[in-house]
């Protein structure tokens, strides 16, 4: 194993403002993403915020998958971050980025563990 783990950071923009504030759609969709990229869920806690926004986690063996949504921007930030070498964290955030009708996403991998930071882009990042 070249690393400790792999931290996949994504902005998505153009984002279905409805689904970003439906905390139990999210939820469904994280957990999905989750079981996609072959992890073993531990915990889910999603919150809604008033009057609009949803944070949440799932917390897998593996690390975890996190969001922040603005659905007044059409905007999430999520992040995906994986120990171990048989899970890939693009498989989960490609399926969210998808899932939430991102048109436009910035994706940024984080090689974690192995000193200095070498910040590494996935081959897409446009949907």
């Amino acid at each position: 194993m070249e690393t400790m783990g792999r931290h996949v950071i994504s902005e998505l923009w153009g984002c279905d403002e409805e689904t970003l504030n439906n905390v139990n759609a999210i939820e469904r969709i994280f957990v999905n993403a989750a079981l996609k990229a072959g992890a073993e869920i531990r915990e889910v806690i999603f919150h809604k915020f008033a009057p609009q926004g949803v944070s949440g986690v799932v917390i897998i063996s593996e690390s975890h998958l996190t969001i922040h949504s603005f659905p007044e921007h059409g905007y999430a930030s999520i992040d995906v971050y994986t120990c171990g070498d048989h899970i890939d964290p693009n498989t989960a955030a490609k399926y969210i980025a998808g899932s939430l009708g991102a048109e436009a996403e910035e994706t940024i991998e984080i090689p974690r563990g192995t000193g200095p930071i070498r910040v590494q882009r996935p081959e897409a990042n446009a949907l």
